[in-house]
């Protein structure tokens, strides 16, 4: 029996049914509602790693490195070519964040909550019973030139600053670990503050969690618009004209959710980062059998060993809100696998594809009260973190929306902005 307010929640990725499930929990009538189909955007197709502490991308001589490869549709970013105001007025934002003073602060925030996920995940999962092969087993972080090690290990000393535990390797300790390394890896770091899973496992069953929660999921449910009648939200509008009723609206909606704040006079600094992924199935022909996930430094591709294959997923591209897929986009994960991985073969990949992140223009995310409407609240803007801070989103929103409070929710607020 719920006790609590009404409560939509618009957007069926991962941080969308976190936020469903908590209130759900909490007790609030809660209502999910996604335009498509759940995970539908990047949150099923991600590369399946809860990360925790790490810095954001907004670092010093950030903007010097990607101005050299921007423009290579192979490189692990590309902008492309085209007229884009909006774009360009992200980047310039993108790079006035990107000192050492801001990784400091960015650090205070994201370390601790970094931690709060890693044990909402364990208990989460242990809670509700969800079996989605998740191995708290960490990650190697390998780097196959000089620059790339020194840079990890440059990382790693950051992270160590925040009470997380990485281990600088070299390359043979990284092959004993890991004996489907080449000699082409230098060296690296171990993660052991990490997990991995399967994100279209975990939403698809932490979905039935909701539902059995008592929340209502809608498919194909397409928002058009927030409503409010002097100053508060009383719901939504679909496209079609249905008008779904709530005391409460919480927008989840990822790159998406940048123009329904248009909407309600809240200009929001995102922009969809595109990113890819290739399963190749594990076998003589394929991918080895790896034995613990790794992101390979110079080319920021993440290999995810699930089940019957490996996930190749990373890279960011900005070009727009399209789900087109590149094919060297696509062929540059292979490559990049068969840098440190000689023995990758030419298996056909039992899955291709493309989904847009929502990458904020500080590297934070972006959850909170939004403008002067009472009861509007949103949560977008993860980034690569969406799967990593899902549950603990959910958490926030939830304390916030039945007014319980949460002192993590100032420093993410969309308030920051002006």
């Amino acid at each position: 029996m719920t006790t609590g307010p009404r409560v939509i929640v618009v957007g069926g990725g991962v941080i969308g049914v976190c936020c469903a499930y908590y209130l759900a929990r909490g007790g609030a009538e809660v209502v999910l509602l996604e335009r498509s189909r759940i995970g539908a955007g990047a949150s099923s197709g991600n590369a399946g790693t809860v990360s925790a502490g790490h810095p954001p991308l907004n670092r010093p001589g950030r903007i010097r490195s990607a101005l050299a490869q921007m423009l290579d549709a192979t490189s692990p970013l590309y902008v492309r070519p085209r007229w884009d105001p909006e774009l360009w007025r992200w980047m310039y934002g993108f790079a006035r964040h990107c000192t050492a003073a801001h990784v400091t602060h960015c650090m205070r925030v994201m370390a601790p909550l970094g931690k709060d996920a890693l044990g909402l995940f364990d208990s989460l999962l242990g809670e509700e019973r969800i079996e989605c092969g998740y191995k708290a087993s960490g990650y190697f972080d390998v780097c196959a030139t000089q620059a790339g090690l020194e840079a990890a290990s440059h990382e790693a000393d950051v992270i160590s600053g925040y009470g997380y535990h990485p281990e600088v390797v070299d390359g043979d300790e990284l092959r004993r670990r890991e004996p489907a390394f080449g000699l082409a890896v230098l060296g690296g770091v171990f993660y052991p503050e990490a997990a991995t899973l399967n994100p279209s496992v975990f939403l698809e069953r932490l979905c039935v969690a909701v539902g059995k929660r008592g929340a209502e999921i809608r498919e194909g449910a397409a928002v058009e618009e927030v409503l409010h009648v002097h100053g508060r939200t009383v719901g939504v509008r679909l496209t079609g004209g249905e008008v779904v009723s709530g005391d409460a609206v919480v927008l989840a909606t990822g790159p998406f959710g940048a123009a329904l704040a248009r909407r309600v006079g809240v200009k929001l600094p995102l922009q969809p980062g595109k990113g890819y992924h290739r399963d190749i199935p594990i076998g003589p022909n394929g991918a080895p059998k790896l034995r613990v996930a790794c992101v390979l430094n110079e080319a920021s591709v993440f290999c995810t060993p699930m089940d019957t294959f490996v996930r190749f997923a990373g890279t960011m591209e900005f070009s727009g809100e399209n789900s087109d897929m590149r094919r060297d986009r696509l062929q540059q994960l292979s490559r990049a696998g068969r840098v440190c991985f000689p023995d990758l073969g030419p298996a056909r990949p039992v899955s291709e594809w493309c989904g847009l992140r929502p990458m904020s223009v500080d590297g934070l995310p972006i959850v909170g009260p939004l403008g002067d409407i009472e009861g509007l609240t949103v949560a977008t803007g993860h980034g690569m973190l969406g799967l990593t801070l899902g549950p603990v989103t959910g958490e926030i929103i939830t304390n916030h929306v039945l007014g319980r409070g949460d002192a993590r929710l100032p420093a993410l607020s969309p308030a920051r902005f002006g």
